[in-house]
């Protein structure tokens, strides 16, 4: 059985909402969208075709609109950082060969993973595609031992170094909220080894090593300026960001305005939850700074706790945030409109290279959760609901993400041998297979 799975999840999190998703991000590239790109059609796996054509006049007259659409689209939209997490807790996900057409025809640039799934990883070989994996909570207690962490490397990354693009290496996740102590004390040991056995085969400048963090990690978040870290856990956070300013490498949380909104929704405004335009916002009363919505006030207390600990030249990225689109009678906000808007909004930010005001030269890099819905995920109806996709390919609710989920239980797609692998080879590749059977 794979790790994470959802009775794994239950025992190691305790019920932590965050901490239960064994998911994989997803870095959709984006710059400046055209209206060409938003009027492409939804294509659903409903709409996939069943027969080959037998007249090559017609496929291409059909296919040269398509393919100039998409390739505006492509040419548009390729080469920002918003993040999707793949979740794998479901029994009715499409095969990781088909989640690459997925995930091409939304112009995938990166992909992060919760552990290092070997079926993943060869299945993205050589699409170009830059992958983040996870060494689970349960391997950390042994990975201080260098030559654990060494035989690690060998298995997870070494292996694929050349074929698949691994970037990243996250140790753990939201290791912070557990009531461990064993875990929490390896934490940042478990890290150093991980490094140096990349320094070991000279990875360490193409892999970076870094945790997860949810915000509890925080004692105070309001304002922004005053964010910081729990004293309880100074003794665990302070070498880490040792660690992080030594080697350059980002500091990652997870942030969900829903839960604040959950929490509290006759105080916190939905409008300033979901990035909308008509909240009054909230001014940090010590920098004077403005914020117009939630998620960058989280990111910047967090920025503020790393500045209050000495470090000023850490990056922060969001490594899972989200709005579910159904949740139980408690889950006050979730709903199809609102994870819309609230994703929809987000994606916006992005695309237009969008800093905090604390960092506004930063572009923020977020990773969404979730692709898909995952029906075997254990807690509140909400974390079944995260996906922006049914498991068939299509939308949950619309957001302008127009994609399409190949037919079929084994596709590969993969570069052909003498390429380079590139995004614009996969693109063509996958509209030619697409165009053959129109």
């Amino acid at each position: 059985k794979k790790k994470g799975s959802p009775a794994q999840l239950t025992a190691l999190s305790c019920y932590c909402p965050c901490l239960l998703r064994r998911s994989v991000a997803v870095a959709v590239a984006a710059g400046a969208a055209s209206s060409t790109r938003r009027n492409l059609p939804i294509i659903s796996s409903t709409m996939a075709p069943t027969a080959c054509s037998t007249s090559s006049s017609l496929i291409v007259f059909r296919a040269l609109p398509l393919f100039l659409l998409l390739s505006d689209a492509f040419l548009q939209t390729h080469g920002a950082g918003m993040g999707i997490n793949y979740g794998q807790i479901a029994n009715n996900l499409p095969s990781p060969s088909r989640v690459v057409g997925l995930l091409q025809s939304l112009n995938v640039s990166r992909v992060k993973l919760y552990d290092a799934d070997p079926n993943v990883l060869l299945a993205f070989a050589n699409t170009n595609v830059e992958f983040i994996i996870g060494l689970g909570n349960e391997y950390i207690q042994s990975v201080p031992d260098a030559a654990k962490a060494q035989a690690w490397i060998e298995t997870h990354v070494k292996p694929y170094i050349g074929r698949t693009k691994i970037t990243c290496i996250t140790v753990g996740n939201e290791v912070d909220n557990s009531n461990d102590t064993q875990l929490l004390t390896n934490l940042v040991p478990a890290m150093q080894s991980v490094y140096k056995a990349l320094v070991n085969l000279g990875l360490d400048k193409q892999v970076t090593v870094t945790t997860a963090h949810s915000l509890n990690i925080l004692a105070t978040s309001y304002p922004p300026s005053a964010g910081s870290f729990r004293p309880d856990l100074a003794e665990v956070i302070q070498p880490l960001l040792s660690f992080h300013s030594q080697t350059g490498y980002p500091f990652l949380i997870n942030a969900y305005p829903f839960f604040a909104y959950k929490g509290s929704p006759d105080e916190v405004s939905l409008d300033y939850a979901l990035f909308g335009s008509n909240n009054t916002g909230m001014t940090d009363p010590i920098t004077n700074l403005y914020y117009d919505n939630m998620l960058y006030a989280q990111v910047d207390a967090v920025y503020s706790a790393i500045k209050a600990m000495g470090h000023t030249n850490i990056e922060v990225k969001v490594s899972e945030t989200g709005w579910p689109s159904k949740g139980d009678a408690d889950e006050v906000g979730a709903t199809p409109q609102n994870a819309g808007l609230y994703n929809g909004n987000l994606f916006k930010r992005v695309q237009a290279r969008q800093g905090t005001p604390a960092k506004p030269s930063v572009p923020i890099d977020v990773h969404v959760f979730a692709l898909f819905n995952e029906d075997l995920k254990p807690g509140p109806t909400s974390e079944r609901n995260y996906g922006l996709f049914y498991p068939d390919g299509s939308p949950v609710y619309n957001m302008g993400f127009h994609a399409y989920l190949p037919e079929g239980t084994d596709i590969a797609y993969t570069s052909a041998s003498g390429s380079d692998g590139s995004p614009v080879f996969s693109l063509i590749v996958f509209l030619v297979a697409y165009l053959m059977c129109l």
